[in-house]
């Protein structure tokens, strides 16, 4: 029997292993420099070649790999300088003479000394925290298992929405209640993206049938629905009053949700389904990446070109579906895309010249990104083969921290108002939250703002 949404889960623990710490023997090797001139230069007549050939080559022309005692011992029998039974294999002709070069080489630090210099000097690697507790978990069952669609979102007004088959709830984080918004039929379900307005109380929902409703989560209340496309539409993205959705027919369509006729702008740029949409802080810019694992840049001012298909960077770089984007809320104009399983990459652009900044090897397909509103922190999930969340330190992109927990992919990721909070939506059917940007000052207000203006008086006037 499965569980309802919001029902307890017990989390799971993972550890992570660490290598052992080899440490090898540091041998040195004195030679007499030569006499005359600015350089010092070996004297070859007096080298073994075949000798030094033989020492190089032992291990092979034996036939068997040597111990780890004879791995230790070896080179330092090596250059052992056995004058009965062979010429050393570097050698200089006469000791130095002349102030130049004495003053040189009294002044040249030994090799324990720079041994000592490099240990104290040794840099600071960071440990990567574990968490393997959520600091909340949740029943979501009937999550689809498809990382192309978007199923989680939360609201300015700190309301979580989460599609699970056919329905849409609604989890509400100030006072831990669970509601639900809708229901659809078969037919037309299930439900594949949500994602909520600025002002924290309309939300757009993409459906499996092509079209795009509009609700109003206060009075449950569906006010709106937007055609266009010829498929599912598996990704929306909000800027303002203007809503951007991406379908499966590898089409964008720009909706201007205070007019009638709302479809004022169509971009054509994919060759598959559209995955990922992410207008950009400023609302200049809109990200969209394809299951053709495209990642293409649009720009707003360039709208009103007679150009359908006018996209500002095409970019072919990734190796799998680009689902994951993520625009920096501290440094304008940087994006963040990831990859899926054949890809296993973060990369970092400049939206203006679309030039690849970074690119981060994670070892797992890339499911979701979130930028620290706090703190230079890049926060990403993953599937396979850990499914865990991973932090990120901007801009070195170092590994600060794993989050471990989930027992399949982590197909989405959700940041609550203040910024502290995230939650991940997995395909075990889980939904956790995390505390991983830090704790909120309890100090301050945590009174939701009121948005100064709705979607209310345009929705109600065309309806």
């Amino acid at each position: 029997m499965k569980k309802a949404f919001g029902s307890p889960q017990t989390p799971r623990i993972s550890t992570l292993s660490r290598r052992p710490k080899i440490t090898r023997p540091l041998r040195k090797q004195l030679a007499t420099p030569i006499q005359n001139g600015d350089r010092f230069i070996a004297n070859r007549s007096s080298i073994d070649f075949d000798w030094a050939r033989y020492l190089v080559n032992k291990s092979n022309i034996i036939g068997k790999k040597p111990s780890k005692k004879e791995y230790d011992r070896e080179p330092a029998a090596s250059l052992v300088m056995d004058s009965s039974k062979m010429s050393r294999t570097l050698s200089f002709s006469r000791k130095p003479s002349g102030q130049g070069l004495q003053s040189i080489y009294s002044e040249t630090p030994s090799v324990d000394t720079i041994v000592r210099t490099s240990r104290s000097q040794s840099r600071n690697i960071p440990q990567v925290r574990v968490i393997p507790h959520a600091e909340r978990t949740l029943d979501a069952p009937d999550l689809v298992d498809d990382n192309h669609l978007n199923l989680l979102d939360w609201s300015d007004s700190n309301i979580l929405s989460i599609a699970l088959g056919n329905a849409v709830y609604l989890w509400d984080a100030n006072t831990s209640t669970t509601s639900e918004l809708l229901t659809v039929d078969n037919d037309v379900g299930p439900v594949s993206s949500v994602n909520w307005a600025p002002d924290g109380k309309h939300i757009a929902i993409g459906l499996t049938s092509s079209s795009v409703q509009i609700w109003d989560s206060t009075c449950n209340r569906q006010l709106r629905s937007l055609k266009g496309h010829h498929g599912r539409v598996g990704s929306l993205s909000w800027n303002d009053t203007i809503l951007a959705t991406g379908g499966r027919d590898s089409s964008i369509i720009i909706h201007d949700v205070r007019i009638r006729n709302s479809n004022v702008k169509t971009y054509r740029g994919h060759e598959q389904e559209v995955c990922g949409l992410k207008w950009s802080l400023s609302g200049q810019q809109l990200a969209s990446g394809g299951s053709d694992n495209l990642l293409h840049i649009w720009d707003k001012s360039m709208s009103s070109s007679n150009v359908r298909n006018q996209y500002l960077h095409r970019i072919d770089e990734h190796f799998d579906a680009v689902t994951a984007l993520a625009w920096c809320p501290f440094q304008h104009n940087l994006l963040a895309s990831g990859g899926g399983l054949a890809d296993q990459s973060i990369k970092l652009w400049n939206s203006l010249t679309g030039a690849c900044l970074n690119t981060i090897a994670t070892n797992s397909s890339v499911c979701a990104l979130l930028w620290n509103r706090h703190e230079r922190e890049l926060l990403s999930s993953h599937g396979y083969s850990e499914n865990q969340l991973t932090l990120w330190k901007y801009p070195s992109m170092a590994k600060t921290a794993e989050l471990t927990g989930h027992t399949s992919r982590v197909l989405h990721l959700a940041q609550s108002p203040d910024g502290y909070t995230v939650a991940s939506a997995g395909a075990d059917e889980t939904l956790r939250f995390w505390q991983v940007f830090g704790i909120p000052d309890t100090s301050e207000s945590t009174k939701t703002k009121e948005p100064e203006g709705t979607l209310n008086s345009y929705l109600m006037h065309i309806r």
